[in-house]
């Protein structure tokens, strides 16, 4: 399977944030259930977009790892994905 493609990035991109939402969740919120934080983060907008950006920066560890191994479209994918995250951001903080 080749991996310098742009699908595998986006996948691997779509997929790292709810990595990163796991460490963030055993971070910050590891005494309370994933039920309660899901419904804390549909109330506080704030509190849901802080989550999410953090989540986000799980995408760094591929991107660093194709940016090394100069898997450009691979990485190309991944910038994508994280640009599609960073606008359901802007729309959790702002819009909803």
């Amino acid at each position: 399977m080749r991996l310098n493609v742009p699908i595998v990035g986006f996948i691997v991109g779509v997929l790292m944030p709810i990595v990163g939402f796991t460490i963030v969740y055993f971070m910050w919120f590891s005494g309370r259930d994933v039920s309660a934080v899901f419904n804390a983060m549909t109330h506080d907008h704030k509190m849901a977009s802080k989550v999410l950006t953090m989540s986000l920066l799980a995408n760094l560890l591929p991107f660093l790892y194709c940016n090394n191994k100069r898997l450009d479209y691979a990485m190309r994918g991944i910038v994508i994905a994280t640009m599609l995250y960073a606008v359901l951001i802007v729309m959790v903080m702002f819009v909803w």
